[in-house]
């Protein structure tokens, strides 16, 4: 980096994806700034699910234990009929945990939580946002992105290398881009509401009028808090009393009790739901990531967890290039990442349907654990394989044990910011070690056991091969072991062509 950029990248908007981002370019020393245009962080609870997929995550950038002490299961739901009885469901299927899938239970965890602990990790890296910030104009060449910023105290005009728009579905860097974001609106209009009140049990989630879009609500505790989270939809026109006794007055109009008793309202919301996809994530050298990208319906829970995602698949590529990868790997995060954001639409599309006609059932097509980039660039296979695990799938967990007897996890291995290496009854100098990726050996004087076979079973690895995984948790190569001239060139191509002696 010369010395005309301030910064390597510029990150407008601190919400999860921004932090995402963040922490992600913290743990690399890849030098950033996190703004957000807001005086204080989004108090709200919005986006609360945690799904399976992004809780891998979460343990990779080392949050998931707070997580979890921050949040909750989601309670099941307690549905009301019109003649007084009620029944008792799931929302969520329960499935137990395998070594392949150690997190298969959604989690509960408002927003504004989520977002504290990412905060916190972020300034035990050395880093924190800056609020009341906001972006109000840039230009860009070749070389970098010249940003204009305004705060209190007036403003700066800096030079980075890379901007990235993470500031939400009405995004001013989409729209300075002039990107197009179509989609519907999907005729539903609701509102959303952080609220302490009194009358109604924490352990279950109350449902009123199922079916309903005129009386329909519910009144979920919300884990790790003292507050409910209100939903209700509403009239597409017209106002909507959010203080507490406007929403105590509708809980009483649509479930007919008169004991439940709104005492304090800490956010709330009224909102139309979308369904947008922007036609590029990427101009150059400015990038969109979560809901400046997409926006979905709340239904599935998939919103926050697909933009967790965006930065987490960006975030080391934006790093592997400031390091010296070659700028092609930039485009790869698109490639990747709007197609997934498609298919999420359409399932929050799906889920919403469903629940207009009080079925809110989700399963395992919310977890994003079947995820994976079979067509990208990034994906490749030598010779290709026609079964089992493929270039480009989530690289599965197994229990291990390191050749010292010491139990691990193939999740330890992969745990950081390097690529990893596993070969199979190979020779271990058949690959030179490089800085930037682990190589780990099983079978014949191998530094891993597969003491229970769950490396074999979940990976179908023939003696000699080998399989690389890349520092999201993907698989980027499985090749054999006469083709270890292809692995070599795969490495150079995402920058790690510099061998050590």
């Amino acid at each position: 980096m010369t010395q005309e950029f301030a910064t390597d990248v510029l990150i407008c908007g601190a919400g999860a994806a921004g932090l995402t981002l963040a922490l992600e370019l913290a743990r690399r020393n890849i030098s950033f700034r996190l703004i957000e245009k807001m005086d204080s962080p989004f108090p709200g609870s919005r986006g609360k699910g945690i799904q399976p997929r992004t809780q891998e995550i979460f343990e990779d950038l080392g949050i998931l234990d707070r997580i979890v002490a921050a949040g909750g299961l989601y309670p099941p739901q307690r549905e009301y009929q019109d003649d007084g009885g009620h029944t008792v469901t799931d929302v969520m299927e329960h499935h137990d945990p395998t070594p392949a899938e150690p997190y298969r239970i959604p989690l509960m965890v408002p927003q504004f939580l989520t977002e504290s602990v990412m905060r916190e990790r972020l300034v035990a890296l050395g880093h924190r946002p800056e609020f009341g910030y906001e972006l109000t104009g840039f230009e860009q060449n070749e070389s970098g992105v010249t940003a204009r910023i305004a705060c209190k105290s007036g403003e700066e005009v800096i030079r980075v290398r890379y901007l990235i728009g993470a500031d939400g579905g009405r995004s001013f860097v989409r729209h300075r881009l002039d990107v197009g974001f179509p989609g519907k609106t999907l005729g539903v209009r609701a509102i959303v509401a952080d609220v302490m009140l009194t009358g109604l049990e924490r352990d279950v989630w109350h449902r009123f009028s199922e079916g309903s879009m005129q009386r329909q609500m519910a009144l979920c505790p919300l884990a790790g808090t003292e507050m409910f989270q209100l939903q209700a939809p509403i009239p597409l026109e017209g106002d909507v009393d959010l203080t507490a006794e406007g929403l105590t007055a509708m809980v009483a109009e649509r479930t007919g009790r008169d004991d439940v008793l709104i005492q304090s309202v800490s956010w709330a919301s009224a909102y139309t739901m979308n369904a947008r996809l922007a036609d590029r994530y990427r101009v150059g050298r400015v990038f969109l990531v979560g809901d400046a990208a997409h926006i979905h319906p709340p239904t599935g829970g998939q919103g926050l967890n697909t933009s967790v995602q965006d930065a987490y698949n960006l975030g080391w590529k934006l790093a592997a290039v400031a390091n010296g990868a070659p700028e092609v790997l930039l485009d790869s995060y698109e490639a990747e990442r709007r197609p997934i954001a498609a298919s999420m639409l359409g399932l929050a599309t799906r889920l919403l349907d469903a629940a207009k006609q009080g079925e809110m059932r989700r399963g395992r097509e919310v977890h994003q654990l079947d995820i994976g980039y079979p067509e990208s660039a990034l994906a490749m296979e030598a010779p290709e394989r026609s079964h089992g695990l493929l270039a480009g799938d989530r690289a599965p967990d197994a229990p291990l044990r390191g050749a010292s007897g010491q139990p691990t996890r193939l999740f330890e291995l992969f745990k950081g910011t390097h690529w990893t290496l596993l070969g199979h009854e190979v020779e271990r100098g058949a690959v030179l070690p490089r800085p930037g990726l682990h190589i780990h050996t099983s079978g014949l004087r191998g530094d891993i056991v597969d003491e229970g076979g769950h490396l074999r079973d979940s990976y179908a690895l023939a003696p000699g091969d080998w399989l690389l995984v890349r520092p999201d948790g993907y698989i980027g190569a499985i090749v054999a072991s006469g083709e270890t001239a292809a692995l070599e060139a795969y490495l150079r191509n995402v920058g790690m062509g510099i061998q050590s002696r």
